[in-house]
């Protein structure tokens, strides 16, 4: 796995051995930051269940201004600690590592541009989280979230959470869906 684009091009980032984290792999990472690089620079990013800290830290290599990382796995707090030296990124960045309600909860009054979350598959945690988020007031004004998740994964109780679908990207196995406040909800 490797940084695609920006300042940290090319440069190959560890990952946690074992199943427990998920890399995104370079391809659909590629895909996703194809689809919001117009708007990532100078922006204030948000890597919930950060794994490798992979999509983050594209974030930060292609201009983004601050990257917060919550990963409650001490060993792949770890591994995101090493990727941002290895990228020479750390000073952008802050690494939280918590469970992320908790990390959350230290996030209260400020706002992201853009918040990804990759949260266990199956594990049900879209719902409380996207419901903290919003309690919160953690997404800026015109801020988007993005979630990855299994291809068959239901998102029906999203305008009832306040948010709506903007795009659904589905490949193999999983899917990226972008969301954000429904302002006539609001």
């Amino acid at each position: 796995m490797r940084v695609i684009a920006g300042s940290a091009k090319r440069i190959q980032l560890k990952t946690l051995k074992g199943l427990e984290t998920r890399p995104t792999t370079d391809r659909i990472k590629e895909t996703l930051f194809n689809m919001i690089a117009p708007w990532i620079g100078d922006c204030f990013f948000l890597d919930l269940f950060a794994g490798s800290g992979a999509i983050g830290i594209e974030a930060l290599s292609r201009g983004a201004g601050e990257a917060v990382f919550i990963e409650k796995n001490r060993a792949a707090a770890e591994v995101i600690r090493d990727n941002l030296r290895r990228t020479g990124l750390e000073e952008r960045a802050a690494l939280i590592q918590a469970d992320v309600s908790p990390g959350l909860r230290g996030l209260a009054g400020r706002k992201f541009d853009y918040i990804f979350m990759d949260p266990p598959y199956q594990g049900q945690l879209e719902y409380g989280t996207l419901k903290l988020i919003g309690e919160l007031g953690l997404l800026g004004e015109d801020g988007m979230i993005i979630i990855e998740a299994a291809v068959e994964t239901d998102f029906g109780y999203l305008s009832a959470l306040g948010y709506r679908i903007v795009k659904e990207k589905k490949y193999k196995t999983n899917k990226h869906i972008f969301i954000e406040a429904d302002a006539e909800l609001s």
